[in-house]
């Protein structure tokens, strides 16, 4: 597609942030529904498209009000204050729509100019047959975040390229229509974000639409050609602890409006003695330790971008590190929920209250493999004596 035919689009932050007000608000007026569904709504996809979020990593060749890495955080955690899983597909949509910035130019131009949302799912699972210019893929894959309402699906395999010297860590992107859906999320928490397992027979896929994830986004840092957008957020930077910057930001907004949650009910709340519950020491202490607890988070989440903004690649950060700091502020954010549901007590129990519903879908980020905590210092450590690890981000 020639660039005149490109959109143009100039959407300022402030209205971005707006949108993912507009976006968070409309999630949690659907928050019970959509965990009694196993997804959040079309009307959220669709405004999440509306509002031009899922078009803020595009290449600015394409027209989206590309976004810096802090900004990107940010609204992230703004659709998260209201609602967890709508803030989980709120970061992904918009970041999976950035791996076709990694492709050949005519695979970049097909998804991008397309529109449709893209989910992947990273876990090298499937399978890869050549056949002409292209590959055979077959397999079945889990976790399929938002894949309900998507176009596009990016399935990681290991396989050999016809230029590679060896097996490669690769993902082929088909269209949604060509997989099978398997419609069995249903868990604990996360139960918005509608990830669902998918089985791919034999799907055809041309090779401009193969994501070499280690020879090209790991290695490179940019895509297999030289005329690129240089101000892409993404490109330069260790692309998996980039790309997983996400989840901490998800945590935190959720925690902040927990800490919300228990100020108001506190200051309502009367004993069975008529003593008001925010004259407590009890309630004041936890109050102020979790706020601390908050900003603590809050610092680490920050840091970790500003790592990402002023990478060195003569004194990189470790991805060990990155692991750490991102895994440590969820489970602040984990701590933070817990403590606030028990405090709370009975009242905050029933089924489809915010807390219990933002406490579940917390925990539930915190067991992505990507935020394990005690994955994370074990892996640090071996990192701060010199060894090393199999750790990407």
């Amino acid at each position: 597609m020639s660039r005149e035919l490109l959109k143009e689009e100039n959407t300022t932050v402030e209205e971005l942030l707006a949108g993912a007000e507009r976006v968070g608000k409309l999630a949690e007026q659907e928050m019970v529904e959509a965990d009694q569904n196993r997804t959040v709504s079309k009307n959220v996809v669709n405004l999440i498209k509306e509002t031009q979020i899922s078009r803020i990593l595009l290449p600015k060749k394409y027209g989206g009000p590309q976004v810096d890495l802090k900004t990107f955080a940010h609204i992230i955690r703004k659709v998260s204050y209201h609602n967890i899983s709508a803030g989980w597909l709120t970061y992904l949509y918009p970041l999976h729509n950035s791996l076709p910035s990694y492709l050949p130019e005519k695979g970049m131009d097909e998804i991008a100019t397309s529109e449709g949302l893209v989910v992947d799912v990273f876990a090298p699972v499937g399978k890869a047959e050549r056949d002409g210019d292209g590959y055979r893929i077959s397999g079945k894959w889990h976790f399929a975040s938002g894949v309900l309402h998507s176009e596009w699906i990016g399935l990681g395999v290991i396989m050999e390229m016809p230029d590679g010297i060896g097996p490669e860590f690769c993902m082929p992107i088909m269209r949604t229509s060509e997989v099978e859906i398997l419609n069995n999320w249903d868990t604990f928490g996360l139960r918005g974000s509608g990830s669902n397992s998918v089985v791919v027979d034999n799907v055809y896929v041309p090779i401009e639409r193969i994501l070499r994830l280690d020879k090209v986004a790991v290695e490179m840092k940019r895509p297999p050609f030289d005329h690129y957008d240089k101000d892409y957020p993404f490109y330069h930077k260790p692309f998996f602890s980039t790309f997983y910057l996400g989840f901490q930001n998800i945590a935190l907004g959720g925690a902040k409006r927990l800490l919300k949650e228990f100020k108001e009910r506190t200051e309502k709340r009367i004993r069975l003695d008529g003593t008001p519950e925010k004259e407590s020491p009890r309630s004041q202490r936890v109050l102020a330790e979790l706020t601390m607890k908050y900003k603590q988070a809050e610092l680490l989440v920050d840091h970790y971008i500003d790592l990402l903004e002023n990478y060195d690649e003569n004194n990189p950060t470790s991805a060990e590190e990155f692991f750490s700091i991102r895994a440590t502020a969820i489970k602040h954010c984990t701590e933070i929920a817990n403590r606030i549901l028990l405090t709370l007590g009975g009242a905050a129990l029933s089924k489809g209250d915010i807390v219990e519903i933002m406490t579940r879908d917390i925990l539930a980020v915190a067991t992505h493999i990507t935020a394990l905590y005690e994955d994370s210092v074990a892996d640090y450590g071996k990192n701060l004596f010199g060894y090393e690890t199999t750790r990407n981000g």
